[in-house]
């Protein structure tokens, strides 16, 4: 098992994931994260402090606006609002964060469809909290068609190998 498969598997063993950066306005990659892990029977609270409700649901301004601090935390936003969660994890004890990047584990390549910040990762790593810094939780659950193949082929071009855990 390579390492991404086994931060993966560790992340999706946790039971309540909060999801950062639903939107309203559009159907994004976030919306579709929110839904698989509804689908695969996870505890979900949406975070975006623009609304008050998402999918009939209660929406969270905050990581800290949650009752019941998340199991782990999901965010597909920008790499600056990703710095700002990250910061909220440490402060909340949360220990399992994934940043969506489109290209795999390689945010270089498309710097403006990866929510990946380096300072983010680091913070994550000096504070003991376990980061998978690219990927997308769409190719692992209930996976679609595009999804499947971009999984296969981010494998094979190597996208999705991480050096360090």
């Amino acid at each position: 098992m390579n390492i991404l498969d086994e931060l993966v598997k560790g992340f999706l063993a946790q039971k309540h994931v909060a999801v950062v950066g639903v939107s309203d306005r559009r159907e994004t990659g976030c919306n579709l994260a929110y839904e698989r892990f509804k689908q695969a029977g996870y505890r979900v609270s949406p975070v975006n402090p623009r609304l008050d409700r998402f999918n009939g649901e209660p929406c969270f301004g905050s990581l800290r606006d949650i009752p019941e601090k998340p199991d782990a935390v999901f965010i597909l936003a920008k790499p600056a609002v990703t710095e700002q969660i990250v910061q909220e994890c440490i402060q909340l004890g949360i220990k399992h964060v994934w940043m969506h990047c489109m290209m795999g584990v390689r945010p270089g390549l498309m710097a403006s469809a990866s929510s990946v910040s380096a300072a983010a990762v680091q913070a994550c790593h000096e504070n003991g909290i376990v980061v998978i810094p690219g990927s997308c939780p769409n190719q692992y659950l209930y996976p679609d068609g595009a999804h499947k193949l971009m999984r296969g082929l981010w494998g094979l071009l190597g996208f999705l190998k991480l050096t360090e855990k």
